[in-house]
């Protein structure tokens, strides 16, 4: 019950500030989005605790289909990140709500973020794929209105763009979940349920063809490279807490997705398309590293960094040992607070310039020193700087990766030097040097306590968990041993030279 009590507050709070106006909506906005993480943090502490807080009743019954939530070690970190984000993302984003005060209208983007909010935690505690597949489908809707209706420039295309991809991902992914309905009635086995899924027969050939379409929604969602141009274009559009919120937040649906289905349901397929996704995962961090360090629009750049953080997970997971799933999870986490980070105090820098063009500032820590350190802070998570927590995750993969690919990780940690490049060139460009006229004229204004404010807890989090991650690391790591073991993988048994010790 405190489950769907969980998902649904967001859900019914939308309801609210969609019917109310001006600071009224905002303000209960806020309350929504506060409740849901106290709530959040008392279910997730519960549940690690030992209660039994999952629910299984008959939803559709001839198709075997079940209302079943539950909370496993990753679905609790997921739900952490999506209740840390949205108070932090709503005090950013007080602005937006301030310009719909100024046109009269009611609290439309508090309220579309709040939907999403909750449709998120459907996904992410969902035990039956059907459930699933309609709280990944229903997550379109809201950020569909959020980029078309508050975006800039281009709003109307981005959000086209976005929905295609995203819909001919889950149509794909629906031709999965009617093909293992399928198998399972041939089977006797008429449950939808995603734990029964996995104890299905499935021949190698129908195995392979099911995981595939599984797998192409995830590497959409993801975005692996070739399937992300839908995520610039969107990122550059979209209001910065918009794009906070979808990469944070959904595009984890993508990685969560492969462990908590792919790993479950196709652990054969999952060994069969390895060889190949690793390379891809590996291109996917390389391809985005080098269109970030080329791109001249701050907020494409920060876009084509979480392409390249997405490959590192993705190369995390199908490394398949528990030491590399475990960073790929805490990456997950760690990602969704220095995106956010990210993405949010350019967001402050674009709203004060006028254009997201990297050549339009310069000189910016000579006029603003506080937006500048955190801005340089932000940074240094999204390089992973050891201290951080970002780096945490990446050594953990990388550690993990090397017992079954060891050329391949040598290969990723090129991504990591780009990282170093991009992100120092960035900051030189935008904050170092003499300070341009426009600079001077328009971004004198340092940040506002509101600003500091949203940013703060972010690069908080970073440095605890970088310094002491041990307690989210345990976590993660008894689900990591329970998804491999339910797969029936096994780590790489370490292999000593003649003669060692």
């Amino acid at each position: 019950m405190l489950l769907t009590i969980l998902a649904l507050l967001p859900i019914v709070g939308a309801v609210v500030v969609a019917l109310l106006k001006g600071e009224t909506a905002k303000l209960v906005g806020m309350g929504v989005a506060l409740s849901t993480l106290v709530l959040g943090i008392v279910t997730v502490a519960m549940s690690l605790g030992g209660a039994a807080l999952s629910v299984s009743v008959p939803w559709i019954r001839p198709i075997g289909a079940y209302y079943a939530l539950d909370m496993s070690g990753m679905d609790a970190i997921l739900v952490l990140l999506t209740v840390i984000l949205m108070p932090v993302v709503m005090l950013a984003e007080w602005k937006v709500g301030d310009r719909e005060t100024a046109r009269g209208t009611t609290g439309g983007f508090f309220a579309l973020a709040l939907l999403m909010q909750g449709l998120a935690l459907f996904v992410f505690l969902a035990g039956d794929l059907l459930l699933f597949y309609i709280a990944f489908e229903a997550t379109l809707i809201p950020v569909y209105f959020m980029i078309g209706r508050f975006g800039g420039d281009g709003r109307a295309r981005a959000a086209i763009k976005f929905l295609i991809y995203s819909l001919a991902g889950g149509l794909v992914l629906l031709v999965g979940v009617v093909g293992l309905y399928a198998v399972a009635v041939q089977q006797g086995q008429v449950s939808l349920l995603i734990s029964d899924l996995g104890g299905l027969d499935l021949d190698s050939a129908t195995g392979n063809l099911l995981f595939l379409c599984v797998f192409f929604a995830f590497a959409v969602k993801a975005p692996l490279a070739g399937l992300h141009t839908w995520l610039p274009d969107t990122a550059a559009a979209a209001t910065p807490g918009t794009s906070t919120l979808l990469v944070g937040v959904l595009d984890k649906i993508g990685t969560f997705g492969i462990i908590k289905i792919c790993l479950v349901v196709f652990p054969e397929s999952m060994q069969w398309a390895a060889p190949v996704i690793v390379v891809w995962a590996v291109v996917s961090m390389i391809y985005g590293a080098l269109m970030a360090l080329n791109a001249k629009d701050l907020l494409r750049l920060v876009s084509y960094t979480s392409i390249s953080h997405f490959g590192f997970m993705v190369f995390g997971i199908f490394a398949l040992t528990t030491q590399s799933l475990n960073g790929s999870i805490f990456y997950m986490l760690n990602h969704g607070f220095s995106t956010a980070a990210l993405f949010l105090i350019v967001g402050f820098m674009v709203a004060r310039r006028g254009s997201a063009d990297i050549n339009a500032f310069g000189g910016v820590q000579k006029v603003a020193p506080m937006l500048a350190g955190f801005f340089l802070l932000a940074g240094l998570s999204a390089l992973s700087l050891p201290g951080m927590a970002t780096f945490v995750s990446e050594f953990t993969v990388m550690a993990g990766a090397w017992q079954r690919y060891p050329i391949h990780t040598a290969v990723i940690t090129l991504g990591m030097v780009l990282a170093a490049v991009y992100v120092l060139r960035m900051y030189k460009v935008t904050m170092t040097g003499p300070v341009t006229d426009q600079v001077q004229e328009k971004v004198s204004t340092d940040l506002s306590f509101r600003e500091k404010a949203s940013v703060f807890p972010l690069i908080v989090l970073l440095l605890v968990l970088g310094f002491f991650p041990k307690p989210v690391m345990d976590v993660i790591d008894e689900s990591s041993t329970g998804f491999l073991a339910v797969a029936g993988v096994t780590d790489p048994t370490p292999q000593l030279k003649e003669g060692g010790r």
